[in-house]
């Protein structure tokens, strides 16, 4: 997948790197002229396959920003940057997105003081995200969050190596969110 969309969607791979180019028989010489909807469409595929969606989820992600007001590029964007799973990624509380689905729907996760074990679950400014109490919760938190070390927090939370807790301080910006993806081909894309 990483070949197919020319990026590192998923986490970064040799592959990847020794073949920069289209998986397949004919990846090498494959040079077809890409129309706007394909654009779109792979911009769309790039974002789903990076947050681990359903097509599903994704459309009803991009109806409720469609619904709020703003630029809808951004709020799409913030919608899927404040998911439970997505945080606990960020913090540096699993080292992939996957892996953040899987502590979190393992009920490892408090926040404000109680279990939430949804991964869509959307963190709110002024909730506090902590790890569970028990020595295995722990234990996983402590050995991604040093194998992770290099990952620093998003400005828009705190994160508190010792007690293994992190409070939101706002919602993210459109410049602090690294996609490499450009949002507006997605919402023109859905606005066909």
């Amino acid at each position: 997948m990483n070949r197919k969309f020319g990026m590192a969607v998923f986490a970064p791979s040799k592959a990847f790197e020794r073949r920069p180019y289209l998986p397949g028989q004919h990846g090498r010489r494959h040079r077809r002229k890409v129309s706007d909807y394909a654009l779109g469409l792979l911009e769309k595929q790039k974002l789903r396959f990076m947050y681990g969606l359903t097509e599903k989820q994704f459309r009803l992600a991009f109806k409720r920003a469609k619904g709020r007001r703003g630029v809808t590029g951004e709020i799409f964007l913030q919608i899927l940057e404040t998911r439970l799973d997505n945080v606990i990624y960020l913090l540096g509380f699993a080292k992939t997105r996957p892996q953040a689905r899987q502590f979190v729907n393992h009920g490892h996760i408090k926040i404000d003081g109680h279990k939430v074990d949804i991964p869509s679950y959307q963190v709110t400014v002024g909730e506090e995200i902590e790890v569970k109490a028990g020595t295995s919760s722990r234990q996983l938190a402590t050995r991604c969050l040093e194998e992770t070390r290099m990952r620093t927090a998003s400005a828009w939370m705190t994160r508190h190596d010792d007690a293994l807790r992190a409070k939101i301080n706002r919602l993210p910006e459109a410049d602090e969110i690294e996609t490499g993806i450009n949002v507006q081909l997605i919402v023109e894309f859905y606005s066909r």
